[in-house]
């Protein structure tokens, strides 16, 4: 599956992403070739080359081809697809829907414990402010 970077138009970034989602389409190879074309023909290009696929992790990843985004999807998928033994199918289905219920309760008691703590601490700068306005007021009625 080529990555979209390879179907978007001359309108689409700049002429360097443009140029990596190209080299990307092609994998590491091309990558490789690009940074051996720049030793040759100007050796700063094929340094700055090497050091871009270094920091960016293209050098050392096994799959550069795919993000983090996609993988995260293709994990997902794999928790829905069937396994094809309707027994695990069942109880994966709901142990995953026991957790999503799990989650949803414990972001609720988050959001209450939140809203209290904010009650509590805006009922005691209202004391504070009632006790400084009485305070305040006692000495100029005096």
């Amino acid at each position: 599956m080529t990555p979209a970077p390879a179907y978007a138009g001359p309108a689409s970034g700049s002429w360097l992403s443009r140029t990596e989602g190209w080299l990307d389409a092609r994998g590491k190879g091309a990558w490789i070739a690009a940074m051996i074309l720049g030793f040759i023909f100007f050796w700063p290009v094929g340094l700055a080359f090497l050091a871009y696929m270094i920091w960016s992790k293209r050098m050392f990843s096994g799959r550069n081809s795919m993000t983090c985004n996609a993988r995260r999807a293709a994990r997902g998928m794999m928790a829905t697809r069937s396994t094809g033994n309707a027994a695990f199918d069942t109880y994966k289905a709901d142990m995953l829907r026991r957790l999503e219920d799990e989650q949803s309760a414990f972001e609720e008691f988050l959001q209450r414990l939140r809203e209290a703590k904010d009650k509590a601490e805006f009922d005691q700068f209202m004391d504070e402010r009632s006790k400084r306005d009485s305070s305040d007021a006692a000495p100029t009625e005096a």
